[in-house]
């Protein structure tokens, strides 16, 4: 399987963000400014990286870090964090996303098949989702 990578660039213009979608073996092919103009650092700021996940929610949307989910049992908001000392992807209650801030020792449930999730934003474009849900 190749590695894919989600791209979030900011405008530095317009304030705009711009997601692009790439495999590392896209990456390799090209040089990076020719696949998007994202790239070009006087126009645009790269914000963030999120990796995939390798999992896709129940409409069949990839889910990658950072995607903001509703758990459709449960009915509760959780954001996708990768957990660096556990070396896996969790999906983590608003409240201690934000008690944790970037600390990535991440308190949450391991993102797994049985747990059905719906992608219904990012923390990049959709951040009244999560903040709301404070």
């Amino acid at each position: 399987m190749d590695i894919i990578i989600r791209y979030v660039f900011n405008h530095r213009a317009t304030g705009n963000i711009e997601i692009k979608v790439y495999s590392i073996g896209q990456l390799e092919e090209r040089v990076s400014k020719k696949l998007s103009p994202c790239f070009d650092s006087d126009e645009y700021e790269l914000v963030e990286r999120n990796l995939y996940t390798g999992r896709e929610d129940v409409k069949d949307n990839r889910i990658y870090q950072g995607d903001v989910t509703r758990d459709v049992i449960k009915n509760q908001i959780g954001i996708i964090c990768y957990d660096h000392h556990q070396a896996n992807f969790k999906v983590v209650p608003i409240s201690m996303y934000l008690a944790n801030a970037g600390n990535g020792g991440w308190t949450g449930y391991h993102l797994r098949s049985t747990v059905p999730l719906e992608v219904v934003g990012n923390i990049y474009q959709s951040p009244e989702l999560w903040e709301d849900a404070e």
